[in-house]
């Protein structure tokens, strides 16, 4: 059996997604972030990623975790991954040359866009994006993602998913990364394909299961 550690509203929302995409039976353990032991979670009684027994499981203290049987991944796109080559059936890869498509694809969503995106919603889900200092951050890194969202555009332009012209689990890291950045009011209208890729994507009835859940998990 399965075992996926965390909770919804964190980096797990991408193997969350690909397990709800192919019905894999799976027990969710819930670990909270630590830094979230306030307001509605301050009686939050389970484990956290400061508890011994998640430090245990993975000693960065950083969620989602998987074990399957003695083998224990913590990193959220090779979960996604790995879950795809084992459960995934067309959602994973087809050959090698899908695999280094897929493992490509993943880098460039954890380097180029992750970063960037991240610091670009914080302000504006905050409403610290109406302030000078939050607008110039918003700004900066709207910039950074304008090249890798080019490359993206390109891409999409031209077919309708990461690889093999079908919705993979390329899509699903990518898009949760890209998701970030909706926030924003008018950076992916400059992109329509990449914006009509990820609509696409959310409109998939596991994503709407996934985040249906995930926005009833306490914030």
């Amino acid at each position: 059996m399965l075992t996926l550690y965390g909770v919804y509203r964190s980096r797990a929302t991408r193997p969350l997604w690909l397990l709800a995409e192919t019905g894999t039976p799976f027990t969710l353990v819930p670990v909270l972030q630590a830094y979230r032991l306030t307001g509605a979670n301050a009686g939050w009684t389970g484990w956290t990623t400061a508890s011994p027994e998640y430090l245990a499981l993975n000693p960065q203290g950083q969620i989602p975790a998987l074990q399957d049987g003695d083998t224990v991944l913590t990193e959220s796109l090779a979960i996604t991954l790995y879950l795809a080559r084992r459960f995934g059936g067309a959602l994973g890869t087809q050959s090698d040359i899908e695999t280094a498509l897929m493992e490509q694809w993943a880098l460039f969503a954890i380097t180029a866009i992750e970063g960037p995106a991240l610091e670009m919603f914080y302000p504006i889900a905050e409403g610290r994006d109406k302030t000078p200092d939050g607008a110039a951050l918003v700004a900066i890194n709207a910039e950074k993602l304008r090249r890798p969202l080019a490359r993206l555009q390109s891409h999409l332009a031209a077919h309708p998913y990461l690889v093999g012209d079908r919705f993979t689990a390329a899509d699903i890291n990518t898009a949760e990364c890209v998701r970030y950045a909706q926030g924003h009011p008018t950076l992916l209208a400059e992109f329509p394909s990449v914006q009509d890729w990820l609509l696409r994507c959310q409109a998939r009835p596991a994503f709407q299961a996934m985040w249906a859940t995930r926005l009833a998990e306490t914030a």
